[in-house]
């Protein structure tokens, strides 16, 4: 059966030479198919490369005529590797990596491969941000249309609130252009390609923002206590005052060349007067006095100069798993669960803790035809555990300690009352779900039913199944 579907493909490529067509055979197969999680063992049956929306379409024609297996890739970020897809034709959407920014300057049109540090630079290179993400491998669309949480989401919100159109090639081949009340961009708004293959989105894109940005690191000799005496400021803070939202805040434990780092990353956009940055600046110096401060770092930048730097403290592959909760708030219990288990973070640059606050337009109630499936909308925390390794044979360490961490945050959510029903998608590993019901409830919530609907009138046969979220 792999032979025949093997010839039928060469035969077809062979016909259609705008299509790249990378076999197993190939030289540069194996570095193709690299994605993030290198603990994702599938191999796909070859690689396809589209240049154009009208090349994908050609290939969507082409693998359901044929009953041939298929996987989308956009970024490859995935943290669990689930682009590649064994024995299946991987289509690679990394050259459609396009950006055209509209005369207005409010909107861009962006090709499906696009990752975020080049779409980043584009924008800023026509005076122009949007809500991105902070590591600049990480794909725009995958990011984007599954959530987006970043630096910018208390400004402008999460990146799936910026998508205000889209062209898709649906389960018979066609393009078909989604745009305003579209319940279809609604189901792309949280399912992302779930329906079909996103070629492009068209976003919102604002006036670049004058940046102070920068992370302040605080003294790491106890963690456990440090950790917890800084949260109790911070949520002290949060009752006695309004955080503007020119900020953005995350926290974030790493293990550094210079031992364990926790720090909040700091990241104010704002309108460039001289009474804001002064406002920006009195900001840091009230973060960096929640706590034994060892550095402040927040200076005046740029987005791509922030985001290259951030993306330097990030490996660019890895081996592991992670987890995620959704928290209304961090109680002492749960901040002493996260300081007691930061103790112990491995000493390897693929292990992490973040910790994003969703506020602002990220968690205000969404405007008719602009909403979205996306589950979470309440003000909430979002903890990251990314038990992960950049070498195979500290994998099991990595998640050893991040399945402790995770069991230890959820016993204490879980007590004090903080536990939302919801998770990330893309960060709640399925396997930890008995069934794709259960996985798929967990991050829609109430959201489940619609986008059941929305995938049975659209997808019935569902061609598209080797997607995120699975809906079998």
């Amino acid at each position: 059966m792999k032979t025949d579907l093997i010839a039928s493909m060469k035969t077809f490529f062979q016909g259609h030479p705008t299509i790249r067509y990378i076999p197993r055979s190939s030289a540069e197969f194996a570095t193709v198919r690299e994605v993030w999680n290198c603990s994702r063992p599938d191999q796909p049956l070859a690689i396809a490369q589209p240049q154009s929306a009208e090349d994908v379409a050609t290939l969507i024609k082409f693998v359901k005529s044929n009953a041939i297996p298929f996987s989308i890739r956009s970024g490859g970020h995935n943290l669990e590797g689930r682009a590649l897809v064994q024995d299946a034709l991987l289509i690679d959407l990394r050259t459609l990596d396009s950006v055209a920014v509209a005369e207005d300057l409010k909107s861009a049109t962006v090709g499906g491969g696009i990752l975020q540090g080049e779409l980043i630079n584009q924008l800023w290179a026509k005076g122009v941000a949007t809500s991105t993400g902070s590591i600049p491998h990480v794909g725009f669309f995958g990011w984007a249309s599954y959530g987006g949480y970043g630096p910018f989401s208390s400004k402008w919100g999460l990146g799936v609130d910026n998508i205000i159109g889209a062209t898709v090639v649906d389960p018979n081949g066609n393009l078909i252009k989604l745009e305003g009340s579209d319940p279809l961009l609604k189901g792309i708004r949280g399912a992302g390609g779930v329906f079909g293959v996103i070629v492009d989105l068209t976003i919102k894109v604002y006036p670049a923002p004058t940046l102070l940005a920068g992370p302040i690191l605080f003294d790491t000799s106890d963690i456990t206590t440090s950790f917890t005496k800084i949260n109790t400021a911070y949520s002290n803070l949060l009752d006695a005052e309004t955080i503007p939202s020119q900020l953005t805040l995350q926290r974030v434990s790493f293990y550094s060349p210079r031992g364990l780092a926790f720090a909040f990353l700091f990241a104010w956009a704002g309108t460039g007067t001289e009474e804001d940055l002064e406002e920006g600046q009195r900001w840091s110096q009230k973060i960096a006095s929640l706590g034994p401060a060892k550095i402040n770092m927040v200076k005046p930048t740029t987005i791509p100069e922030w985001v290259s730097g951030a993306g330097a403290h990030v490996p660019k592959a890895v081996y592991g798993s992670a987890s995620t909760y959704n928290l209304s708030h961090i109680t002492s219990k749960v901040a002493e669960a996260i300081g007691s288990n930061l103790a112990h973070l491995p000493a390897d640059a693929g292990a992490m803790c973040t910790i994003h606050q969703v506020r602002g337009p990220s968690a205000a109630p969404q405007e008719p035809g602009s909403d979205s499936i996306f589950g979470p909308r309440q003000p909430h925390f979002m903890i990251e555990i990314l038990g992960y390794s950049v070498g195979s044979d500290k994998q099991a360490d990595s998640e050893s300690w991040a399945d402790k961490f995770s069991a230890d945050v959820e016993k204490a959510a879980s007590s004090s009352g903080a536990l939302l029903p919801t998770s990330y998608i893309s960060l709640y590993t399925s396997t930890r779900s008995s069934s794709s019901a259960e996985w798929v409830k967990k991050v829609y919530g109430d959201s489940a039913t619609s986008l059941y609907d929305l995938k049975a009138s659209f997808d019935p046969d569902n061609l598209f199944k080797h997607t995120v979220p699975s809906l079998e």
